[in-house]
């Protein structure tokens, strides 16, 4: 236990995490020059594609201190994103240190803070880890005087390393070893260890990701998750290096993963503990916070057969995201589906496209949307209703005040883009904006923004706006009164259940036209007239048409009476007429997802 060393990298998006993963890994002699591969922890396609760290990502490192001592480094590389923030507080609570990286170009940003204090609050020791030194723009001076101000540590400390040259890297190391404290623990204790993670293998079952606090465990244990107080037996416990890597035995202090035979994915709850029946624990470890979805969509399969293999899905990615939340729904329009929590948008992109990729799943997913609260009138028993499902928004009638959520917006950027930033923020409702100057030459601007508005595209519209240098964080505030609406989709008189969104009454009408507008790019002609209408209760606020395909029944007409010629229109429109009568209007899976995007400018 004195030689090991349990720590996490820590940072906001692109300083470099994943990139000085990689050089601990070489220089531990983990792989060889002919396996190696740049971000080696990134395993995930999506990952690689992408150039983000999606999942946190544990390794078992060997490394020889400078007296000859053989050390051993449990590193886990956590995710920048503030959609996974949820990642690092789990990676956190497995280490007793963090590697603070902070670009030396960049400077302190917003996700550097607030994983400066997800580190503060579980009493870890924190190493400030200058990184990207040998760019022409480091300014190495400004970020030590950055970190001193705004980040409360001593700037003296910091270690200065470049993780794409390997420059520094021994420092690094010398750090690691000297500042960061062995785990403590009691190996003849009873076995307690923290779930922080798992996943599933069609071969062998769940495979749980554990922090070993107390005890020790081996193969041929009887294990009881504390939690279900299911008993299961082990069949194997390891290592992580890059592969699984099998091990006589987990003891205090070490992280590792546990296979036991574990069919049903619900006996496994990320944050539990794990005892041992012969030998049990009084109490369970306190466990994880459980975190709270800030945006919502529904979830439905295709082909309304594959529901059953849809909840299978979600079931077992759930044990490896447990940031999503879900529980079952149903629409008029799509059949069986789930209503699904997200921790924002980039998540909800990452759970859609792993699902279509990793499991296999056709689905087709609503608009997302927020919790709103409404206080009623004449409801006693009722004051204050909560919904996050336009479908289950009350009778207009019966409203007495709404109120929506409210987000304080940190965007961070060349101070060129102010005036961009500016007038994006007042167009998406902000308020009280104020700006201040972190170092020369770049801005940081906060807003008070309904996250309603920031939900569809704001990061989109602001990387575009900032050509990629603009980088935004956000943290929840509060609610407040708001003045909303219910926008309903028809097609041909028709409600579309799936399609309905609850916005701000004066954006009402802009928003009705620009669904209206991408549905009619997006549903098939027919041989009839399709209405598309953008509706506030009886109330039509937009409306586009489909043009029907049109034979030239008058082709074979040339010359002559021209009532020969009407006697064929009108007996086509009358075919029409009925056809429209008893017509089904099928909606692609395509315009879904297109009204999903505003397309403003």
């Amino acid at each position: 236990m004195l030689n090991t060393r349990n720590f996490s990298i820590v940072a906001h998006i692109d300083h470099g995490k994943s990139t000085l993963a990689d050089r601990l890994i070489q220089e531990s002699g983990l792989v060889g020059e002919h396996q190696f591969r740049d971000q080696i922890l990134d395993s995930m396609d999506l990952e690689r594609e992408r150039g983000i760290t999606i999942k946190s990502s544990a390794v078992t490192l060997p490394v020889l201190g400078s007296g000859g001592q053989k050390y051993t480094f449990n590193l886990i590389d956590t995710p920048g994103h503030v959609d996974f923030s949820y990642e690092v507080s789990r990676a956190l609570a497995s280490c007793e240190g963090v590697l603070l990286l902070v670009d030396a170009a960049q400077g302190v940003e917003a996700q550097t803070l607030a994983n400066l204090y997800a580190a503060l609050e579980q009493n870890l020791a924190i190493i400030p880890v200058i990184n990207k030194i040998d760019l022409p723009a480091a300014d190495i001076e400004a970020v030590k005087e950055q970190i001193g101000r705004d980040l409360g540590l001593d700037p003296e400390e910091a270690v200065l390393c470049s993780a794409k040259t390997g420059q520094g890297l021994a420092d690094v190391f010398k750090a690691i070893i000297e500042r960061v404290p062995p785990p403590k623990g009691d190996p003849d204790a009873p076995l307690k260890a923290l779930i922080f993670d798992a996943h599933y293998d069609i071969f062998r079952g769940t495979i749980v990701a554990v922090r070993i606090i107390d005890g020790c465990l081996a193969a041929g244990d009887t294990i009881l998750f504390m939690a279900s107080a299911v008993e299961h037996r082990v069949e194997e416990v390891g290592l992580f290096r890059l592969n699984h890597e099998p091990a006589r035995e987990l003891a205090a202090g070490q992280v590792g993963y546990i296979i036991a035979g574990l069919k049903t994915v619900a006996d496994v709850a990320i944050g539990d503990t794990i005892t041992r029946v012969d030998y049990p624990a009084a109490e369970a470890l306190a466990g994880f916070k459980e975190v709270l979805p800030v945006v919502f969509s529904s979830i439905y399969p295709v082909a309304a057969d594959d529901f059953l293999a849809l909840a299978e899905a979600l079931e077992k990615y759930k044990l490896n995201d447990a940031a999503l939340s879900y529980q079952k729904d149903s629409s008029a329009a799509l059949g069986l589906g789930f209503r699904c929590g997200f921790l924002g948008l980039l998540h909800l992109e990452i759970v859609q496209e792993r699902l279509e990729r990793e499991y296999d799943q056709s689905i087709i997913m609503t608009a997302p949307s927020v919790r709103y609260k409404f206080s009623l009138k004449d409801h006693k028993d009722q004051a204050e209703l909560i919904i996050d499902n336009p479908q289950d928004y009350p009778d207009p009638m019966t409203i007495d005040t709404a109120f929506e959520p409210y987000i304080r917006a940190s965007i961070m950027a060349p101070e060129r883009y102010i005036g961009v930033i500016m007038k994006l923020g007042l167009d998406r409702r902000g308020e009280n904006s104020q700006m201040n100057y972190p170092i020369p030459g770049r801005v940081e601007i906060t807003f008070e923004l309904p996250l309603a508005e920031v939900i569809y595209d704001f990061y989109d519209r602001l990387k575009s706006l900032t050509q990629g240098y603009g980088s935004f964080d956000y943290e929840m505030l509060d609610y407040r009164v708001g003045d909303l609406a219910k926008v309903d989709i028809l097609l041909n008189g028709e409600k579309v259940d799936a399609l309905s969104v609850i916005v701000h009454r004066e954006r009402a009408r802009s928003r009705a036209l620009n669904m209206c507008e991408r549905l009619k790019d997006e549903l098939p002609r027919q041989q009839f007239k399709i209405a598309i209408q953008g509706a506030i209760g009886g109330q039509i606020i937009a409306r586009t048409t489909v043009s029907a395909f049109r034979k030239d029944v008058t082709a074979k007409c040339y010359g002559g009476d021209i009532s020969r010629k009407r006697k064929l229109l009108e007996k086509q429109k009358k075919g029409k007429k009925r056809m429209k009568m008893v017509g089904q209007i099928e909606v692609p899976q395509s315009a879904f997802i297109a009204v999903l995007k505003t397309g403003d400018g």
